[in-house]
């Protein structure tokens, strides 16, 4: 006789019965459009106001105003060259600054006399407005690309070095013995537990220094440029084209998009183990 104190049974999948997926249901496409759905709003009611006469063209070209320059500017060659140089600068600042930032933060998270050597210094530099630097680097390096690359530089290399920096001192002690035990080398812990370790910091910090780069970039083509991106929108200050200044700030505004989805789509290829 069954006591009726005994837990009911767990009814089992018949033979040849669809088994329950376990896997989250995908979002539905309209999901996926809705984040587009407040900057179509506001397109069109900058375009309404513009219409109407509720917002000066003067002081702010309407978003047909705009289009019609980005196709100009566009048609005539004058974007295509201006990001082309810009890119570069952003480019082989973004390296320069990259290099410096991960071996500072390897040196100082790798001992605690390259921390005490390399520590201070980068947290007082890193506080110093680009502005203020300017003047400086036209003394040191004139006027023409070197000024421009450091600053780009400069702007990159801090948030690697504070990202990487806590990702090493992050990782596992009991992970860096267990390396020890199995005898690898310096260089071997390194490669193999050091830097895998620090890896997820690492990209966070490079998605912020991809964004530095651009931030630093648009201030880097105010010292006497005659090229690129800054300078068509400083030309276009001169004149009033406010239509010209927002096609290059949306430029500036694409690329730092395009090259933050290059580091997800990374980070996601590099990080596949995480759920």
């Amino acid at each position: 006789m069954t006591s009726a104190l005994a837990p009911p049974t767990t009814a089992r999948p018949q033979p040849g019965a669809p088994a329950k997926s376990s896997r989250p249901r995908s979002r539905p496409r309209f999901t996926a459009w809705r984040r587009w759905l407040s900057p179509v709003a506001i397109v069109a009611l900058w375009q309404l106001a513009s219409s109407t006469g509720v917002l000066d063209e003067r002081k702010l070209a309407s978003p047909a105003q705009i289009a019609a320059a980005a196709g100009e500017l566009i048609g005539d060659g004058t974007l295509g060259d201006a990001v082309l140089v810009s890119v570069q600068r952003v480019a082989l600042g973004f390296v320069l600054g990259a290099v410096l930032g991960l071996l500072l933060a390897l040196v100082a998270g790798l001992s605690r006399i390259g921390e005490d050597a390399v520590d201070p210094p980068m947290q007082m530099l890193r506080t110093l407005p680009h502005f203020g630097l300017i003047p400086l680097f036209i003394i040191w390096m004139g006027i023409d690309e070197a000024p421009k690359v450091a600053l780009i530089a400069l702007g990159v290399a801090f948030p690697l070095y504070l990202n990487t920096f806590a990702g090493i001192r992050g990782i596992d002690r009991k992970v860096m013995e267990a390396a020890r035990s199995m005898h690898l080398t310096r260089l071997q812990r390194i490669r193999h537990v050091v830097l895998p370790g620090a890896l997820p910091s690492t990209l966070v910090g490079l998605r912020q220094s991809l964004g530095i780069a651009w931030l630093s970039l648009i201030v880097a083509e105010t010292i006497g440029s005659d090229a690129g991106l800054g300078y068509m929108i400083n030309r276009a200050r001169d004149f009033l084209l406010t239509d010209v200044i927002v096609v290059g700030l949306v430029t500036y505004s694409l690329l730092g998009l395009a090259t933050d989805a290059v580091v997800r789509y990374l980070e996601r290829r590099a990080l596949s183990w995480r759920a």
